[in-house]
C-alpha cells in the first residue's frame, strides 16, 4: 500500500517490449540501499515489483493487462515518472490509502491559473466517475489530491506550487492523460452495501451498523 506521497521524480532509463510484457527502467535519486528486488514501488500510480537494482537505476516488469489500463505504454525513454515506495507500518500515513491498481485513465480536461495555483478539470469514465466525491481523496498518477468539485464523470483539483514542484503534475497541459485511482472506501461501501441487499441507504441502516449514534 502506498500514501500518494510521491518521493522522487524518475527518469524512464529503457523500456524492453518482450513478448507479454515490458520491462521498464527507471533512474532514482533514491538511496539504492532502499531499494530491493521484490520491492513494491509505484510508477505514476502504478504497483510495479522491482525485479533488479543496479546503481542509481531500477528494472521493473509491467504486463500487457497493466499497459493496457494505464498511461505507462506510452511512456519512452527520457519521461518522468512519479515514485513512492511501499508504505512501511512504522511508518508516518501522510496522505491516503492507496493501492496502486488504476481504476482508469483520466483525461485533463481544462488547465487554468488560480492564485499561485493550478486550477485542473479532469473527465474520467463514467463508470468510476460515481466513486469521485467532493473533498474526498483521489490520486493522480500517485499524488494524494483532494476533490475541490464533483460533477457527472468531471471533476476539480487545485494544484498547489509545492505538488507543482515536487511532482510531475506541474506540466500537464490540456489534453494529457493521467492515471486514476479512487478512493478504495468507496468501492469498499458499494460492495457493503450490495451485500445487504440494498439498493441505497436509510437512518435505520446507519444506525444499525453504527455510522451513526443516537435518533
Amino acid at each position: 500500500m502506498f500514501t500518494g506521497i510521491v518521493e522522487d521524480i524518475g527518469t524512464i532509463a529503457a523500456i524492453r517490449k518482450l513478448q507479454g510484457r515490458w520491462e521498464i527502467s527507471v533512474r532514482t535519486s533514491i538511496d539504492p540501499a532502499g531499494i530491493i528486488e521484490g520491492d513494491s514501488i509505484s510508477v505514476d500510480g502504478v504497483c510495479l515489483t522491482v525485479i533488479r537494482m543496479e546503481g542509481d537505476t531500477f528494472g521493473a516488469d509491467a504486463s500487457l493487462e497493466t499497459l493496457k489500463l494505464t498511461t505507462l505504454k506510452d511512456k519512452a525513454p527520457g519521461n518522468l515518472v512519479n515514485l513512492e515506495r511501499a508504505m512501511r507500518a512504522d511508518s508516518r500515513f501522510g496522505g491516503h490509502m492507496v493501492m496502486g491498481h488504476v481504476d482508469g485513465i483520466g483525461r485533463l480536461a481544462r488547465v487554468s491559473g488560480e492564485g499561485d495555483s493550478l486550477r485542473f478539470e479532469i473527465e474520467v469514465p463514467r463508470d468510476i466517475g460515481r466513486y469521485i466525491v467532493k473533498k474526498g481523496s483521489i490520486a493522480i498518477d500517485g499524488i494524494s489530491l483532494t476533490v475541490n468539485e464533483q460533477r457527472d464523470n468531471r471533476f476539480v483539483l487545485n494544484i498547489i506550487p509545492y505538488s507543482s514542484l515536487r511532482t510531475t503534475i506541474g506540466s500537464k497541459t490540456a489534453g494529457d492523460q493521467v492515471n486514476v485511482e479512487v478512493d478504495i472506501i468507496g468501492r469498499y461501501v458499494e460492495r457493503f452495501l450490495a451485500g445487504q441487499g440494498k439498493s441505497g441507504t436509510d437512518l435505520d441502516f446507519l444506525y444499525k451498523y453504527g455510522y451513526i449514534k443516537g435518533r
